[in-house]
């Protein structure tokens, strides 16, 4: 018998708790402040003019449907931008975020020409150690993260990335870092680009949560951009589950950036040949949907302003949880709650901490202390304020 996976884990526990005022903190999904399950105005509706469409279900074809991967990689590097300018960015609809790195772990085991080693933060998302070993990399770590101040440890990364060895590949999150909530700062992935080029790495970024940084689309895909103008070759991952809230959907696009038209059509073939054995050919609705609203100008103005409302709704839950915390009597700074952004907060909180906000909250969440903010409201943030005084006092 397996072990059951580390959130879903969670999830089944909460499901079987009996009391009203119990708590689902580990899974990153949105919900509104109602605490329910969020549908965007802008996906209802383009569900319905798809409708109306009278589509068919015919397979996709491998690379998937290509306006919405020209669509969602002009979503990452900007109008205007060279790279889909001049035809350089070889890019497939993939399985969410999960998929289309798997499939990028495996073109990069099958073709990168230097060492099959990848570095990642630590922390770092948990799944991304055996995607990446499954795929046959081999999986090294860096420092991120400071738990003593709950801060990027810039110092310790660019130190651990000046002893990489060159021709590895390294791993970014573009921003709202998960579990921690704390990105680079521009300046400091200026220094961080450099680096990386000085070291000839070649660079992975995970693009899970565009908009959810810090409420603006673009503002978000800034150290994409960055690294693209600096002239670094990469791999990118883009996901809709988060900003549009097609968790379900799984809808995803893997990019991997080319020096010429000609090799970028290679990229592309033999990453279909890749993908043909693993899933032969990507969902149609979740990528219509998101196609559709990002190909309609209104459509895409509407989007933006509803990413923004579930962005700082999350921002204005940080800033309550920190004011009541305090509100509580707790004489510790919970300041970094507020500081974090994106959907997670790496609270600080250490196992034995954990298990009595489940035992005696009815409070869930991952062992490591990381609470979904998606999942904080209006109604419950008092109650996880009180719980979580009452654990750390």
């Amino acid at each position: 018998m397996g072990s059951p996976d580390a959130i879903f884990g969670v999830t089944e526990a909460y499901k079987h708790d009996k009391n009203p005022k119990k708590m689902n903190l580990s899974v990153g999904t949105y919900r509104d402040d109602k605490g329910k399950p969020y549908v965007l105005p802008c996906v209802r509706k383009a569900e319905e003019q798809l409708l109306k469409m009278n589509l068919d279900k015919e397979y996709a074809p491998i690379a998937g449907i290509a306006e919405f991967c020209n669509r969602t990689a002009e979503l990452a590097f900007g109008n205007g931008s060279e790279i889909i300018t001049n035809g350089l960015n070889a890019t497939l609809q993939g399985l969410s975020a999960t998929g289309c790195l798997r499939v990028g772990a495996a073109f990069l085991n099958s073709f990168f020409p230097g060492k099959k080693v990848i570095y990642i933060p630590n922390p770092t998302w948990f799944s991304h150690t055996s995607i990446f070993k499954h795929a046959g990399l081999d999986v090294q770590s860096y420092k991120y993260y400071k738990p003593d101040t709950h801060s990027f440890d810039f110092e310790g990364a660019l130190h651990d990335i000046s002893k990489i060895p060159e021709k590895s590949i390294i791993l970014f999150h573009a921003c709202a870092h998960n579990p921690t909530g704390v990105d680079p700062n521009l300046q400091q992935w200026t220094e961080i680009s450099q680096m990386v080029k000085k070291r000839n790495l070649f660079l992975i970024f995970d693009m899970v949560y565009q908009g959810f940084a810090s409420a603006d689309i673009d503002n978000d895909a800034q150290a994409v951009r960055l690294f693209v103008k600096d002239g670094h070759k990469i791999a990118l991952v883009q996901s809709f589950s988060k900003n549009m809230a097609l968790e379900g959907e799984r809808v995803g696009a893997l990019t991997i950036t080319a020096a010429s038209k000609e090799e970028a059509a290679k990229i592309i073939s033999q990453v279909k040949i890749l993908i043909r054995p693993m899933y032969s050919t990507p969902p149609l609705h979740g990528a219509r949907i998101a196609n559709h609203i990002l190909g309609d100008p209104k459509m895409k103005a509407d989007w933006y302003q509803e990413v923004n409302g579930m962005a700082n709704r999350i921002i204005s839950m940080r800033a309550k949880l920190r004011d009541n915390l305090k509100k509580e009597g707790s004489s510790k700074n919970w300041e970094h709650i507020a500081n974090q952004n994106g959907m997670f907060s790496l609270t600080g909180m250490t196992p034995p901490q954990v298990e009595k906000l489940v035992k005696e909250y009815s409070i869930y969440l991952t062992s490591n202390g990381r609470i979904s903010m998606a999942g904080v409201s209006s109604n419950n943030v008092d109650y996880l304020a009180h719980a979580i005084h009452a654990v750390t006092k």
